[in-house]
């Protein structure tokens, strides 16, 4: 096995729990081969590569999927997603030819695919082995919704032939949809870097002080209960999303997108965090064993495992959606802070997939074999 390889990662653009995931498989890769490069293909911005996995990447800004438009962090819009899709696929044969000829010229060994399914067939025709790595696909995202048109239903069937052609398949717990693949894995989460000391002391919170972090995954979200906030003199909370640049206020730390400080160790520097379910931010819960108030997501089909996950392995405490939206959720902060620590299992699932990986042999007839043909134009 050569440790100089090349990966092609192919990454979902909605929200950063996809680029969150992959980023910590090539944090893992880098650990086991050092010398190893990956090529990004996403509209995730590039910074955030740069800030969880530092050097040996190469950004290519692409439209890698549509998955789900959002009117905000906790609700989707349907109709603009059903739009966008019908834009987008099926895909364009000359699209695919020009990426294929792309990950044969960049010498890529493998392409990893975080739920953007426009990799596989691009590896397909270049000859070059496809990784398919989730805890959902699109296909059974979009079966939770009405199948009238206009509806993303439609899609179904062209995106669950293209799912079902990667030449290995992973699947990293809370895991949606069980099915036969080459490999399961625990949780998979960018590692904290710095002490919940060295947290606490840069955000001046004193050792007295408690530590709640509310997260929207790190997106931008106005809230509506900051100054409700203020009573809690002795708790200190922060608000990643919160403003534009870093803003000391009072109890509050309201921070950008971009603020300096990695999000999982601000996970692990709280005593409490509080967000809507996502996939990342649950993921570095679970790890650190932090208590969880979160906000489940009525219309996405993922918050169900999700919560159920968070029910079986964590300290959780749900807060209804409504609630969120208003003030009344303020109220429980005392009883969340109430709730213990619970110490994960091992191993951890990036590193899991980074071995799996990097044993694979160089060469072999992965995109030449038996399985079907993709047909890139039917729908």
């Amino acid at each position: 096995m050569s440790n100089s390889r090349r990966y092609a990662y192919f990454i979902s653009p909605h929200g950063y729990g996809h680029a969150a995931r992959a980023s910590a498989v090539m944090a893992a890769i880098l650990e086991l081969t050092p010398e190893s490069e990956f090529d990004i293909f996403t509209l995730v911005p590039e910074w955030f590569f740069q800030d969880s996995v530092g050097g040996h990447l190469s950004y290519f800004p692409f439209l890698t999927d549509i998955g789900l438009a959002q009117k905000t962090p906790l609700k989707a819009d349907l109709k603009q997603t059903y739009d966008r899709l019908n834009r987008y696929l099926p895909f364009r044969p000359p699209e695919i030819e020009k990426l294929s000829n792309l990950l044969v010229k960049r010498e890529c060994s493998f392409v990893l695919c975080d739920i953007a399914p426009i990799g596989i067939p691009a590896a397909r025709q270049a000859g070059i082995p496809s990784v398919l790595i989730e805890n959902f696909t699109w296909d059974w995202i979009y079966e939770a919704y009405p199948r009238e048109e206009p509806g993303p239903a439609k899609f179904i069937p062209y995106l669950k032939s293209i799912f079902d052609t990667a030449d290995f398949h992973i699947q990293t717990e809370p895991i949606c949809f069980p099915r036969p693949v080459n490999l399961k894995t625990a949780p998979v989460s960018r590692k904290p870097r710095k002490s919940p000391l060295e947290i606490r002391q840069s955000l001046q919170i004193p050792e007295s002080g408690k530590m709640v972090l509310i997260t929207m995954g790190g997106l931008p979200m106005q809230y509506s209960f900051l100054s409700d906030l203020a009573v809690f003199d002795e708790i200190f909370f922060i608000l990643p999303g919160g403003s534009e640049k870093v803003c000391f206020q009072g109890n509050l730390r309201l921070l950008p997108q971009r603020s300096g400080y990695y999000h999982p160790d601000l996970v692990q520097a709280s005593d409490v965090v509080i967000g809507k379910v996502g996939y990342s931010t649950l993921a570095e819960v679970y790890w650190a064993g932090v208590p969880f108030g979160y906000i489940s997501r009525s219309d996405f089909r993922e918050s169900e495992t999700l919560v159920e996950f968070i029910t079986t392995h964590l300290n959780g405490y749900p807060i209804p959606e409504k609630e969120f939206s208003g003030t009344a959720w303020v109220s429980h902060i005392p009883e969340l802070l109430s709730l213990s620590r619970r110490k994960p299992r091992d191993p951890e699932g990036a590193g899991e997939i980074g071995y799996y990986l990097t044993s694979l042999p160089d060469r072999a007839p992965y995109s030449n074999g038996a399985k079907s043909k993709i047909d890139l134009v039917g729908l």
